[in-house]
């Protein structure tokens, strides 16, 4: 039997973890144009793939028609009649799980990620760390493939094309007659984000420079409301959130400067396009292998690690141990900017 010509790629969320896919499916589809691929993911993350030749998203209703067994069961059956030839499972959660066991009842080879967690939690735990970078998710991505006979080279593949702004989207922006930064400010977790007063020093530091326009990140009430006060009191500063389609939102980062994030989802989709990332690290750590694709370790600013040896604490971030409730304030706002402004000289 020959190589699988149609092969269902799995990875439902979060929305930095799909967007660590792009560079390995962009590197599949150029070196195998003759593969088809469909992508089982939320509907939400669809427009990041556009672009992609021989990709089909197909959408997981997680909490609607596929909840549960009985729905994984009916989403396993509405896969296989997509004719599908093999599985590579890039999520490797319960969900799949359950999909591969369906999947392996009708013969369909499903080959799934190795996560790492052994070294992840040698590089975590508090006694007997073993500090080291650990391997890419890109990739343990392009390693799946691999598995199931198609080797995949991401050192070389190109990022994605700038994207074209729509009439909504000028209407927000305007015409770009400066520099474009992105500021990201929040993430899923606490101890991920940069605290808030110190971003406002930096966004009050970046307000006495010439020829910069800053785009602010967010989503949900909460965020956007932050935002709306934040686009109100610093003239520079321009709020998007709730104003954009999620694909309008990825046409203005394709055409950013700079994007300043925390380790979050918006550094990986700017990194995709080619754009310059500043990542902000809290009790999270660019060794766990999540940092945004092909930037230099230089543009990782990390908190103070003599003061704060435990660091990272964890690969998600979502617990904070005692004493370190403050690890962010010790990156200064002054050496965000000087990261901002030296490589906002350069682009």
């Amino acid at each position: 039997m020959g190589r699988p010509r149609h092969i269902l790629v799995i990875r439902l969320s979060a929305m930095g973890d799909v967007a660590m896919m792009l560079p390995v499916l962009k590197a599949f589809t150029e070196k195998y144009p003759d593969v088809k691929l469909s992508l089982l993911t939320r509907r939400f993350f669809t427009p990041m793939f556009k672009d992609l030749p021989n990709v089909q998203v197909f959408e997981a209703e997680v909490k609607g028609r596929h909840q549960g067994l009985r729905g994984l069961k009916r989403l396993s059956s509405e896969l296989l009649d997509l004719k599908i030839e093999a599985v590579a499972d890039l999520h490797n959660v319960l969900r799949s799980n359950i999909l591969k066991f369906f999947f392996k009842l009708k013969g369909i080879p499903v080959r799934q990620i190795d996560k790492g967690r052994k070294e992840k939690k040698a590089l975590t735990r508090s006694n007997n760390k073993v500090f080291k970078q650990l391997k890419a998710t890109q990739q343990r991505y392009a390693e799946v493939f691999d598995k199931l006979g198609y080797p995949v080279d991401i050192s070389a593949v190109q990022v994605l094309q700038k994207q074209e702004s729509t009439e909504n989207l000028r209407a927000v922006t305007g015409e770009k007659a400066e520099k474009w930064l992105g500021i990201a400010p929040f993430a899923q977790h606490a101890s991920k984000a940069y605290p808030e007063d110190l971003m406002k020093e930096v966004l009050q530091e970046l307000q006495k420079g010439q020829n910069l326009k800053i785009f602010l990140f967010g989503g949900g009430k909460e965020e956007t409301g932050k935002l709306a006060a934040w686009e109100k009191t610093f003239p520079k500063a321009v709020s998007v959130a709730g104003k954009l389609s999620f694909e309008e939102e990825l046409a203005l980062i394709s055409n950013l400067d700079l994007m300043l994030s925390m380790d979050s989802g918006n550094g990986h989709l700017a990194a995709n396009f080619g754009v310059p990332v500043i990542s902000i690290w809290g009790l999270t750590h660019p060794y766990t292998g999540f940092a945004p694709f092909r930037q230099p370790a230089t543009n990782s600013l990390l908190p103070n690690l003599q003061k704060y040896p435990a660091i990272p604490t964890s690969i998600y971030g979502k617990d904070i141990p005692k004493g370190y409730e403050e690890v962010m304030r010790s990156i200064p706002p002054q050496k965000v900017v000087e990261k901002i402004k030296e490589l906002l000289g350069r682009s």
